[in-house]
């Protein structure tokens, strides 16, 4: 999102924050309400295109809300709903854009009531580093022919005991609707989320042999010095490096690899 649409949701990520919600089963309800009214617009594109239009007045828009969902979702997620409605968007896509990721968001809050906010980041992480590794377990999850009960149950069988419950009902909800993205897009755009919900940053180290908790705490500490922020560390053993590590944030990549300065090595040489 860009521009008006980035302040418009900024407006409904400080909304959902000053809910205060506390119990994990609130907030689980709430996502999936939140989905539910996703999955709604995505179908009913001239309702989202009326909710979405700038020529129309917000309070218009936001009655509309209301009387759609009044008594089939909870007034806070009426609420929500509505002060999307009412907000500006660039676009229409924005705007349930928005609505999603407020659901993903609701689903962090879920995982912090719980206690269990860095295994929901972990999780995510750990599953999308195994479907990049399986193209047919990717093929699968992506094939359009496939009900999505039969998707979800998959899941349970692969993932039930190995993540958590808000982990893997979050993965259900990416892989049985996926909006047209890539899983690997979703997995993501979930991640940064409850990175950002951690208010910190995620760095994906690769290291050719195992790091210890000392040295991954000497490297997250001379990381957020770096960055001014707490930063997660993703560690993927890559033994193709050979030695040393390389870390990437975001756009940014550090590498200290032996295979990077034996690149470097090569280039000088041919130069």
């Amino acid at each position: 999102m860009r521009g008006v649409s980035r302040a418009s949701f900024a407006d409904l990520s400080e909304r959902l924050t000053t809910e205060q919600i506390t119990s994990a089963n609130v907030a689980t309800r709430l996502a999936g309400e939140l989905f539910a009214v996703v999955g709604l617009l995505d179908t009913e594109h001239g309702l989202r295109r009326a909710l979405a239009d700038p020529a129309k007045p917000a309070g218009e828009k936001g009655a509309v809300v209301e009387a759609l969902l009044r008594g089939k979702v909870t007034r806070r997620a009426e609420s929500l709903v509505a002060a999307a409605a009412e907000a500006h968007w660039a676009s229409t896509g924005d705007l349930v854009d928005a609505i999603e990721q407020l659901a993903v968001e609701a689903m962090a809050l879920a995982a912090e009531a719980d206690g269990s906010l860095d295994e929901l980041e972990d999780g995510l992480f750990r599953f999308g580093r195994v479907v990049a590794a399986n193209p047919d377990l990717r093929a699968t999850l992506a094939d359009p022919s496939l009900p999505a009960d039969g998707k979800r149950q998959l899941l349970r069988t692969l993932l039930d005991g190995k993540v958590t419950a808000v982990t893997l009902g979050l993965i259900q909800q990416m892989v049985a609707h996926p909006r047209g993205r890539p899983l690997a897009d979703a997995l993501q755009m979930c991640a940064d989320i409850v990175a950002r919900r951690r208010e910190q940053l995620i760095a994906v180290v690769r290291s050719a042999t195992e790091l210890s908790a000392s040295q991954r705490q000497r490297l997250a500490e001379a990381l957020a010095r770096a960055y001014g922020h707490r930063v997660h560390l993703n560690v993927v053993i890559d033994p193709t490096i050979m030695g040393g590590i390389s870390v990437q944030i975001g756009d940014e990549l550090i590498d200290g690899t032996v295979v990077s300065r034996l690149a470097v090595v090569r280039r000088e040489l041919a130069g």
